[in-house]
């Protein structure tokens, strides 16, 4: 959309820049809420933790009974287990989207950390089906890398897809050096994503999925941006997917 779209009497629309105690006193409020609500998550964890050990014993009881109002219940009971379940990832999945700015950088090769998580996901995969293949420059330069946050970011693109591709398919990273930069695509031959959800996908609690929290691509953007990179997506419907993420070689981070 242009300005002369988006303005109709023609001007141009123009904003001031806020002066840096603004900027500073939006950090400060920044930090303040993810804090509280770092802490807001442990709290409600340690309730619900009791809450399930509770549903444990109750079906245990349950379960040696023929009684068909026990059996009833015993049903209820599991379906409650289940969302317990879910509510725990989600806070699991929060607490470590919060957490994501306690980056701890090292040299790495990230041709090595690529390697490293393929041979981790490699039971995963044939498990569902998924062929994965790498094809790495081996003439990268030296990255400066939290090794244990960027396997994660990338683990999550990985599950991603093959969430994408619940009964089988091609799943390739490759890597290249590119400018001053480090290039890691992931791409899958999945079924795609609308329009929409291109738009949508890095939103937190934006999800497609009925178990999903919403956070695993979100807290890969968010790793990817820490380590002064970005990430962008490209996909159409029925042809599937490519991320593509640029990290900066060591000694040009910004």
């Amino acid at each position: 959309m242009d300005l002369q779209t988006a303005n109709p009497t023609g001007a141009s629309a123009t904003t001031t820049a806020p002066s840096e105690e603004h900027r500073k006193r939006l950090v400060e409020q920044v930090i303040e809420i993810c804090s509280l609500a770092g802490g807001l998550a442990h709290e409600i964890k340690n309730p619900l933790s009791t809450i399930h050990l509770n549903l444990d014993l109750l079906a245990e009881d349950l379960e040696r009974s023929d009684n068909p109002r026990d059996r009833r219940a015993l049903a209820k009971i599991r379906t409650v287990q289940q969302e317990c379940l879910h509510l725990q990832e989600i806070l699991d999945d929060f607490l470590r989207f919060a957490r994501v700015d306690d980056l701890k950088l090292g040299p790495c090769w990230l041709n090595d950390v690529v390697d490293e998580l393929v041979d981790f996901y490699h039971p995963q995969a044939v498990q569902h089906d998924i062929d994965v293949l790498t094809y790495l420059d081996r003439d990268l330069p030296a990255l400066e890398l939290d090794r244990h946050f960027f396997q994660q970011a990338l683990l999550n693109l990985l599950l991603n897809a093959q969430q994408a591709m619940p009964t089988g398919g091609q799943l390739v990273l490759k890597t290249a050096h590119d400018e001053g930069s480090a290039v890691l695509e992931v791409i899958d031959n999945g079924p795609g994503m609308s329009p929409e959800s291109v738009r949508r996908v890095f939103r937190p609690f934006y999800t497609t999925k009925r178990e999903g929290s919403g956070l695993g691509l979100p807290t890969t953007r968010k790793i990817v941006e820490a380590h002064g990179g970005t990430i962008d997506v490209e996909s159409e419907p029925g042809k599937g997917t490519r991320f593509v993420i640029r990290l900066p070689v060591a000694g040009n981070r910004t």
